[in-house]
């Protein structure tokens, strides 16, 4: 038996008493943090690190969403008014309908996660060189983004070097899943860098194409993932980060088309998004302690009313 193994055994002190047994140490992909409840666990440590997502959400202010949230419920109120008038007159109806016409933003960006998450899946199989799953080569909702990235990786002749790889600051606290790391000698060009420049990439489905559909707190994702200081390989290998280039490309990804979209993603922006760590943090920790409960006067003893 290796020691190891010795320090992991049971044994039977003096007192009667069985040490409980140390769990395995993580092996292979076991060793990747998984996300959970806005954290990232380190396995087999007792690291934990805040997602960058839940950071943002929590930090970053986003003034669009509602306006977005406020013409989508405009929008469907107008669509259905015959209904909502009729579900006004009934009780039970009426909760039902204000309840389906205030969460109309919720379903819309369940709809947006579904293509998105489908465009992610093609996106990792293309890069693994595995086959895109025929369910989304014949789903014409999906389909039309298919094509265009694969417009997209052929027109800008696209090098992957990684996807869907999880990341972390040790040191900073916080831990993600970047979309994909490439290489595109003419990408390379036009930022006027050396042909094999490693760039961070993120695909967005919202919006449309002559509208904006990419937002700055994009940028400052990546920036946070540009610093990362490690990575976890697909089989649960821990390396440093690579370097990366201080330009990010947001691939805008509709079916009408597609637009590679450069965002500065370098120490400033990274800067920022330390602020924005700090101010998620104020809210899930010492925004629930700064308002106290409200004061009432003090009784009057007869030593104070005299």
């Amino acid at each position: 038996m290796t020691i190891a193994a010795q320090a992991g055994a049971d044994t039977a002190p003096a007192a009667g008493r069985r040490r409980k047994a140390a769990p395995p140490a993580p092996t292979g992909a076991d060793r990747i943090p998984q996300p959970s409840q806005g954290w990232y666990r380190v396995p087999g440590t007792d690291i934990k690190l805040r997602r960058v997502t839940t950071i943002l959400s929590q930090g970053f202010p986003k003034p669009q969403l509602v306006f977005w949230a406020a013409n989508l419920t405009a929008t469907d109120a107008f669509a259905t008014l015959p209904r909502l008038v009729a579900a006004s007159l009934n009780p039970a109806e009426k909760e039902a309908a204000y309840d389906w016409l205030r969460k109309g933003h919720i379903r819309k960006k369940d709809e947006r996660g579904d293509i998105g998450g489908a465009v992610h899946d093609v996106i990792e199989a293309h890069v693994l060189g595995t086959p895109i799953p025929e369910s989304f080569l014949s789903d014409e909702e999906i389909a039309p983004f298919i094509d265009n990235f694969l417009r997209f990786v052929q027109e800008w002749e696209i090098e992957f070097e990684a996807s869907e790889m999880t990341v972390g600051n040790l040191t900073d606290g916080w831990a993600g899943k970047l979309d994909y790391l490439f290489r595109s000698r003419l990408i390379a060009r036009l930022l006027k860098v050396p042909p094999q420049t490693l760039f961070i990439g993120d695909t967005k489905t919202g919006g449309e194409l002559d509208e904006k559909g990419v937002y700055p707190e994009a940028g400052a994702q990546m920036s946070a993932y540009r610093r990362a200081e490690v990575c976890w390989l697909r089989d649960g290998t821990q390396l440093p980060m690579p370097k990366i280039h201080d330009v990010g490309i947001v691939l805008h990804l509709r079916p009408e088309g597609y637009r590679p979209m450069p965002l500065k993603c370098g120490d400033d922006v990274y800067e920022v998004f330390r602020h924005v760590q700090a101010v998620a943090e104020f809210q899930r920790v010492l925004s629930k302690s700064v308002v106290g409960e409200a004061l009432t006067l003090p009784e009057l003893t007869e030593e104070r009313a005299a």
